[in-house]
Formats: structure tokens, sequence, C-alpha cells
């Protein structure tokens, strides 16, 4: 997990580093009732991941948490975009992700 202040100082960074960000247009949501809890965003962002990761990018930015009312009812809409880092500036292909992350994954243990 990276945290910095904002995504354009992300992205000069890694520019700067010779790798190239990626950000991908298409938002995913998430939405729960209640009120804002550690757990509840913890189980949209789990359910955001399930739903990008056959897309086989390997990261993600949480663009927006906003609680709202509706008829009193309290919910929560959690928003994300995927990311990918890479070396090439052009975007890899769905089947070289995979690999790279199968790769990343078994050189892990």
């Amino acid at each position: 997990m990276v945290k910095v202040r904002d995504a354009f100082t992300l992205d000069r960074e890694i520019h700067a580093a010779g790798w190239n960000l990626f950000f991908m247009a298409s938002e995913v949501k998430a939405m729960f009732f209640g009120s804002l809890g550690a757990a509840k965003i913890q189980r949209a962002l789990e359910r955001i991941v399930a739903k990008v990761k056959p897309l086989n990018f390997n990261g993600l930015e949480v663009t927006a948490i906003v609680a709202r009312h509706f008829l009193g009812m309290p919910y929560v809409t959690v928003s994300a975009h995927s990311r990918h880092m890479q070396h090439s500036c052009h975007l890899d292909s769905a089947e070289a992700r995979q690999t790279s992350r199968e790769n990343s994954e078994w050189a892990r243990g």
C-alpha cells in the first residue's frame, strides 16, 4: 500500500523512477447501508477488488468515500479506479499483465 497526498505526486515520483502509471477511466463502486466504519469500508474495498482482479491491473486508487442519506437512511459509496504500473509506456495486454502477476506471486512464495 502506498499513501501519498495526491495521485499527481505519486505519478510524478513513479515517472522520475523510470516507470509509467496508467489510470483506467472506468470507475468501480461499492455501496453499503449505515454509517462510516472501518470494517464496512474494508468489506466494500474487498468487493471492489473482487470486481477488478480479473483485469490483472497491479494497483487500485480509491477516489472517493461519500456518506449520504436517502429518505433518512444513511449509506456510503466507495469509488475506485484501477491503476497499473510498468516500465513500458504502452499498456501491456491482459495476458501479459496476468503472466506478470503470476510470476510475482510465484516469487513471493
